[in-house]
């Protein structure tokens, strides 16, 4: 795989990487594979380490009284980090699995930090990422507060239309807020439960 020409594309998203930078970045990552429903981060745990999705998808979660609820979704040309311990010297509330057989280019806190310092392009796409996720986060929020289950639905089928086929319904119920048979009557408005 052309790692370089990935973080190419990745910057055009975000804010592009000059070749030194992209070189730079490439030669203090590590390439990882993972199986679906491997896991790479579990609540209470530390980690610095965050993810560059090649192929493939991960979601991090809660488990809140047995019940396990999907906070957010990755997928390719996006990061997944564990944010309050990657962050912070706090355990990581999330637990984080991947969802499909997934490729990543998995970096460091100190990576990031280190390629902050010396290249002002790596300084401006990190802020661009965390200012993306904020931003995500955000309007997760006001969608979960203001949005019908059938809008909240129709809103994420439109930023990722083909989730239904890559994420398990559980999940997407689990990350709707809603029950899996609410998921169901929205997704087959004309069979009724």
């Amino acid at each position: 795989m052309d790692f370089e020409k990935i973080l190419s594309t990745v910057g055009e998203l975000y804010s592009p990487l000059s070749v030194a930078c992209q070189r730079e970045f490439v030669a203090h990552a590590r390439v990882a594979t993972f199986k679906k429903g491997d896991g790479v981060v579990r609540e209470g745990q530390f980690s610095k380490k965050a993810s560059l999705i090649v192929e493939g998808c991960a979601r991090a979660y809660y488990l809140k009284d047995g019940k396990d609820i999907s906070d957010w979704f990755t997928f390719e040309n996006q990061f997944m980090a564990p944010i309050v311990s990657f962050f912070s010297d706090q355990p990581s509330p999330h637990n984080i699995e991947y969802v499909e057989d997934s490729i990543v280019l998995e970096f460091s806190k100190e990576t990031m930090d280190m390629l902050s310092a010396k290249y002002h392009d790596f300084e401006r796409f990190i802020s661009k990422v965390v200012t993306e996720t904020m931003l995500g986060l955000c309007e997760r929020l006001y969608t979960i507060q203001f949005n019908r289950a059938e809008e909240r639905y129709r809103h994420l089928v439109n930023i990722h239309p083909d989730i239904a086929y890559r994420i398990p319904l559980t999940h997407i119920a689990s990350y709707l807020g809603i029950t899996l048979e609410t998921l169901s009557r929205i997704r087959n408005p004309k069979v009724r439960i």
